[in-house]
């Protein structure tokens, strides 16, 4: 007799485990542990585990791409960046803007990342940096320095969204002013407008800039109410846009430089309203003697 407990014997276990002991404890050998007796992933099996937890870089697809040598010329990346009155998808590659879309469009980014794919044929991967100089757009409104790449779409429809581009912030210009700033005077108005829904970077783009010729929305490819946030933002003052349209007025004189613009023209703005002369066209106004602003560039019939 040793004076020390019998061990206890190995092999199945009432519950059917095999067991072994251990400082005179049975336990389950590890060889043939089941698997309920593992704790399952995430299981809080020790405190404070979860303060060494740290999320998932945001360009772990693009590093992993780079380590296996592959070129970054052959994705796209793409990153979620504030917007003034939404969170966008913007996307880019070879140093231009190649995509963007609101947020609240797709269920989730993966939704994105398809769309992108079935558009332009490439795929998208996230990073934690938008193209630099995308964040100072969509806070200004001013996208000059941007690069776009607009994919497959025609030179016409290239040219058109350009002239998009141009209209300032805070401003409207109707779907004739485009064709004519795009060098196609003679398009028809439903063919501009649908190379502005062709746009494939909303609000980049502020294709919410194009209004009819009293200043009222059209079907520019955005949301109703988003074109209304967009505008709002911008200081475009609906209300005296439609004051304007019921009193016939579609261009405004100063009657003391003796130029007319368009009512959201910053210069047509600073004039008083005793010195505002009101016209119905762009004729009457240079019958009148006025001068088209070099500014807004107001069409000549």
């Amino acid at each position: 007799m040793s004076g020390h407990p019998d061990p206890a014997p190995e092999g199945p276990a009432p519950d059917g485990a095999a067991r072994r002991t251990v400082n005179g404890t049975a336990t389950p050998k590890a060889s043939t542990a089941r698997i309920t007796d593992i704790p399952p992933p995430g299981a809080d099996t020790v405190p404070g585990l979860d303060a060494l937890r740290v999320p998932m870089p945001a360009d772990l697809a693009i590093r992993i791409l780079q380590r296996a040598g592959v070129a970054e010329r052959e994705y796209d990346r793409y990153a979620l960046v504030g917007g003034p009155v939404t969170a966008l998808f913007v996307a880019h590659g070879r140093g231009a803007v190649v995509g963007a879309a609101p947020v609240d469009w797709y269920p989730d980014a993966a939704a994105f990342e398809e769309a992108h794919l079935r558009r332009t044929g490439r795929t998208a991967l996230p990073t934690g940096k938008p193209l630099p100089g995308v964040v100072g757009a969509l806070r200004t409104g001013r996208d000059r320095m941007l690069r776009y790449d607009y994919g497959p779409l025609p030179q016409a429809q290239r040219s058109i969204l350009e002239a998009v581009r141009a209209i300032p912030r805070g401003q409207l210009r109707p779907p004739r002013w485009l064709g004519r700033e795009a060098g196609i005077p003679d398009a028809d108005a439903a063919d501009l407008l649908a190379a502005v829904r062709a746009n494939p970077v909303p609000v980049l783009i502020p294709v919410h800039r194009i209004g009819d010729e009293d200043g009222g929305p059209l079907d520019c490819g955005l949301p109703a109410g988003l074109v209304e946030r967009l505008r709002a933002h911008e200081g475009i003052d609906g209300e005296r846009l439609d004051r304007f349209s019921s009193d016939g007025t579609h261009f405004l004189g100063s009657a003391t430089t003796r130029i007319f613009c368009y009512p959201t023209c910053a210069d047509a703005r600073r004039i008083t309203e005793r010195h505002r002369v009101p016209f119905g066209s762009a004729a009457a106004a240079r019958a009148a003697g006025y001068r088209a602003c070099l500014s807004c560039r107001p069409l000549p019939a």
